[in-house]
C-alpha cells in the first residue's frame, strides 16, 4: 500500500477522532458525566488531530473560553504547518552503508 494513502488515512481518522472528542466531551460536561481529560484532548491534537479538535472546538462551543485551547490549537496547527513544510523543503535522506 502507497505510503501517502496511509498518511492521509491516519489524519482524517485522527481529526475525526479529535472533532468527535470535543462533542463527547461537551455532551458530557452538560450531563455531568465522566469528563474526557484534557490532556487527551491536546495529545490527540498534537498527534496529528489539531484541525479536528479547533473544528469540533468552534462547532460545539466547548473550551473556546479557556485560554490554553484558545491559544494552544491555532499555535499546535501552526507548528505542525511548519514541521510539514519543512519536511516538504528539506527532505531527510537516509542511507544504510
Amino acid at each position: 500500500m502507497n505510503s501517502l494513502i496511509i498518511t492521509i488515512g491516519y489524519f482524517l481518522i485522527i481529526n475525526i477522532l479529535g472533532f468527535a472528542l470535543m462533542g463527547i466531551d461537551k455532551r458530557r460536561a452538560r450531563t455531568s458525566a465522566f469528563r474526557i481529560p484534557e490532556a487527551t484532548l491536546f495529545a490527540i491534537a498534537i498527534l496529528g488531530g489539531s484541525i479536528g479538535s479547533t473544528i469540533g472546538m468552534h462547532f460545539f462551543r466547548h473550551k473556546t473560553k479557556h485560554w490554553y485551547f484558545k491559544f494552544g490549537m491555532p499555535i499546535i496547527i501552526l507548528l505542525q504547518a511548519v514541521l510539514v513544510g519543512l519536511l516538504i523543503w528539506l527532505p531527510i535522506e537516509f542511507s544504510f552503508i
